[in-house]
Parts: C-alpha cells; sequence; structure tokens
C-alpha cells in the first residue's frame, strides 16, 4: 500500500500543474487580446463630470441705455483717371455711305489720340447708332441715314484730357458726351474716410454721454454708407458746399507727383474727387 502511495502523488501534482499551466496561458492570452482596449480606456480624459466647463464671458453692456449718433467723413482727392467719351455723328444717302464717311473720321479721331501717347487697350466703342431720317415727322420717306458712334477714352494723364479733345475735334469729332474724373486708389481713401466718419461718432457719442451725466460703453451696432462724387458745381445741390453743414471731418489729401490738375488756362478744370463716408452707430451707455 505504501508504494501505491507513492506512485499516485508525482500523477497528482502533475495533473495540478498541468491545470495551473492552462490557466496561466489562458490568462495572458485574455490580458494580450484585451490589453488595448484597457490602455485606450485608461487614456480617455476623466468624465466631464471632474472638468469644469468653459464660462462664455457675455457683453458688460447695457442695451436697454444706449445712445445713437451718426459720423460723416469726407476725403477730398485730386483724381488721377478721366473718361472721356465723344461722340462722331455722320449722315449720307445710303447706309453705306454714312457708314464708310463715320468709320473714316474715327479712324482719324483715334490716331490723333494714339499720337498723343493714348493706348489702344484705353479707347473702345461706347455706343453705335444708326438710323433712318425722314422727310419729316409724319413721313415714311427716307431720305437718309446718320450714325451716332461715340468712342471712351481713359485718361491716364488727366492733364491731357483738354488737349485730347481739341485733337479729336480737329480730325472730325463733333460731339462731347461726358467726361468724368475718378481716382485709381478709390478703396484706400474710401477706407480712410470709413476711419474718420467712425472716429467722429465715437467723438459725438461721449460728448453727448458726458452731458447726460454718463458714458460710452461698446458698440451695439453700427450702418456704413458710403460714395464718392465729382466736387464740382452741383446746380441741384447749390453748388460745391452741399456738405457744408452736415460733414463732421473733412480732409483734402495733396497731390502726388506734383500735382495732376489741369492747366488754369485749360477749358476742362479737374477739380476734386470727394469720397464720403457715413456711419449710424449705436452705443451702449454706463
Amino acid at each position: 500500500m505504501g508504494t501505491y502511495h507513492l506512485q499516485e502523488i508525482p500523477m497528482k501534482h502533475i495533473s495540478t500543474l498541468i491545470n495551473i499551466i492552462l490557466a496561466v496561458v489562458l490568462i495572458l492570452i485574455l490580458l494580450s487580446t484585451g490589453l488595448p482596449n484597457f490602455k485606450a480606456q485608461a487614456a480617455a480624459p476623466a468624465p466631464t463630470a471632474t472638468a469644469e466647463p468653459i464660462q462664455q464671458t457675455e457683453p458688460s453692456c447695457n442695451s436697454s441705455r444706449t445712445v445713437q449718433v451718426n459720423g460723416t467723413a469726407v476725403v477730398n482727392v485730386l483724381p488721377d483717371r478721366a473718361l472721356v467719351q465723344l461722340g462722331v455723328q455722320s449722315n449720307g444717302r445710303t447706309p453705306k455711305e454714312v457708314q464708310a464717311r463715320n468709320a473714316s473720321t474715327i479712324s482719324s479721331v483715334i490716331k490723333a489720340l494714339q499720337a498723343m501717347g493714348i493706348e489702344s487697350k484705353d479707347i473702345s466703342t461706347n455706343h453705335y447708332v444708326i438710323e433712318p431720317l425722314y422727310e419729316d415727322y409724319d413721313s415714311l420717306h427716307i431720305k437718309g441715314y446718320r450714325i451716332y458712334n461715340v468712342i471712351a477714352i481713359t485718361m491716364r494723364d488727366v492733364k491731357k484730357t483738354s488737349d485730347a479733345i481739341t485733337a479729336a475735334f480737329q480730325e472730325g469729332a463733333n460731339q462731347v458726351v461726358n467726361v468724368e474724373f475718378y481716382t485709381s486708389e478709390l478703396r484706400k481713401y474710401r477706407d480712410q474716410a470709413r476711419e474718420m466718419a467712425m472716429k467722429a461718432a465715437s467723438e459725438k457719442a461721449d460728448a453727448l454721454a458726458s452731458a447726460a451725466g454718463a458714458q460710452t460703453d461698446c458698440v451695439l451696432s453700427i450702418h456704413e454708407n458710403s460714395w464718392s462724387y465729382f466736387n464740382g458745381w452741383n446746380w441741384w445741390a447749390g453748388g460745391n458746399n452741399q456738405n457744408l453743414w452736415t460733414q463732421n471731418a473733412m480732409q483734402n489729401v495733396a497731390p502726388t507727383g506734383g500735382g495732376s490738375s489741369a492747366s488754369d488756362d485749360s477749358p476742362v478744370s479737374t477739380g476734386m474727387i470727394s469720397i464720403r463716408a457715413e456711419v449710424i452707430a449705436t452705443f451702449a451707455l454706463q
């Protein structure tokens, strides 16, 4: 019997050892397959309950007490561009005749302009109309034809505007449809006018608030209106001082490159371009 027990004990130990090894292997397999998720969960941020939410700072302005003002600014600049529209009106008995006559005159006008240094890209047809001429108002009998041909010339040297018109008329042009001066830096001066207008509105709001024993706070709203116009005589506005009583700020920009206005004896005066900005701003009051 003693020998039997000596043989059974090792077999039980071996069986137990095998079970332990299998259990360890199973645990290792489970750990190796579940470890990435475990690490990911461990690296995940803490629940939002432990983190304080970011507080959005509300404006301190009290919109129940406000002051509304307007600010206006005008920037006057010398134009550096001119758009000249010249017309050639031709008559003839037949469409072919009047077309040939008009084309010949237009060609001579363009050559004269190009001789002054005006490039072809700055000369274009702006308006072209051919119409019949009747014996009288009630008649249907056509006695001839007429062509209205208008060309637009962009003058990059505004000092030559009068000379260009004279040269064109010497070659057969017979109509000055329009002469318009403008600046190639409109955006620059318009932004400048906006800034001046907003500053004027802010200063006016501060003055009004101070007179009422209050102080201005943040800006609640801004409405803007900007435009530009030729600062010459306007019969419908009573002259070139139509903004004298309404503007809050005005600035005359000095000419660059020695100035670009036409000579004093020129029949065409460049004047100045007035670039105006107007804002309506609402400020909160403290």
